[in-house]
């Protein structure tokens, strides 16, 4: 735009420069010798004008290598400017890995901070940047929000990020990703995600699902399963050998397993529930406990103190004082002394 408005600035003084030494000066005409070589005779005014059309056009090399540069400056800030945008984005979606490369010491400083920093928009941007990539962002991150389920691939996050979590939560709970997805897949999501969609699944699915994922397997998750043998709905018939393999996946305790017999006594029949216990006693030392309260809580005592009277004096004292106590016709609720 510069050098346009040079040019025709240059041009008319030319013309005008030439007109006057023509018009005014001397209409002769010379020759000039340059270097030894004459060269053709012109008017005094054409050889008047050739230093300023010589000027002109070396001034207008000079200009367009400088704007050249200048260019080349403007591109780099440009550049610099829209990585700036995208390390704004990049904090705004909390990744893990930024490391923006800047080329102008402008935006090294501000780009430096920005990647060593978390940023949370506030609503009021929800309004609008001005900037279609960062609007672009902003609707992201607001659409997860509101549970809605967005695409995420191009942005390229990790499956530990939070929108990533929020946002398959939010396919789960749409529908669009099922609790069978998610556990056969469980290293590309949440652990907590996972614990969810196992703690769902439990309630309702066929015991083969549930052992094939049985190594999501929580203590939450285990009395859901407990609930649903011989349930009214959704039942659940399991073999004491099925249930045994499901008990041990938990790191349990002696009193784990007593909570486990308490929850059984509404749902299994006693046979199976003692039978059940009687064999944890004989496997693991912390199922001996569990085995005498089932046998107390099923009344059957004389099983349980022959259980007692081979046991050191100071072993299972709440469970000898319980015997004790029925022996003197004394009922109290076994829940007590455990």
């Amino acid at each position: 735009m510069y050098i346009k408005r040079y040019t025709i600035a240059s041009l008319i003084l030319i013309a005008l420069v030439g007109w006057y030494v023509f018009a005014y000066v001397s209409q002769d005409t010379t020759a000039i010798e340059v270097f030894g070589v004459s060269l053709p005779a012109f008017p005094v005014a054409v050889w008047v004008i050739v230093p300023l059309v010589i000027l002109y056009i070396v001034s207008v090399f000079h200009m367009s290598f400088y704007s050249m540069l200048s260019g080349f400056k403007l591109r780099k800030y440009d550049k610099d400017y829209e990585k700036v945008i995208d390390a704004i984005a990049d904090a705004y979606m909390a990744k893990d890995e930024r490391n923006h490369i800047y080329k102008t010491p402008r935006y090294q400083l501000l780009g430096s901070i920005i990647d060593n920093t978390t940023l949370f928009p506030s609503a009021s941007l929800n309004a609008g940047t001005q900037n279609e990539k960062l609007d672009a962002v902003l609707k992201v991150i607001e659409d997860i929000k509101n549970g809605e389920v967005v695409e995420l691939k191009k942005y390229s996050l990790k499956p530990e990020n939070a929108l990533v979590i929020q946002n398959d939560r939010n396919r789960y709970k749409k529908g669009d990703l099922t609790a069978e997805n998610i556990l056969s897949n469980a290293e590309n999501h949440d652990d907590g995600l996972v614990k969810e969609a196992y703690a769902d699944l439990v309630k309702t699915a066929p015991l083969s699902k549930i052992e094939q994922h049985k190594s999501f397997l929580t203590k939450e998750s285990l009395f859901d399963i407990l609930a649903r043998i011989n349930a009214d709905e959704n039942t659940l018939e399991i073999s004491n050998e099925a249930l045994i393999s499901l008990l041990n996946v938990l790191d349990l305790d002696a009193k784990d397993l007593i909570k486990v017999s308490s929850a059984l006594s509404t749902t299994m029949i006693p046979e199976q529930r003692m039978k059940l216990f009687e064999t944890l006693s004989e496997t693991r030392e912390d199922g001996i406990e569990a085995y005498m309260f089932t046998l107390f809580d099923l009344e059957m005592l004389a099983p349980a103190n022959e259980l007692l009277h081979n046991t050191q004096d100071d072993e299972y004292v709440n469970f000898k004082a319980y015997s004790a106590l029925k022996e003197c016709g004394k009922n109290f609720n076994i829940n007590l002394f455990i």
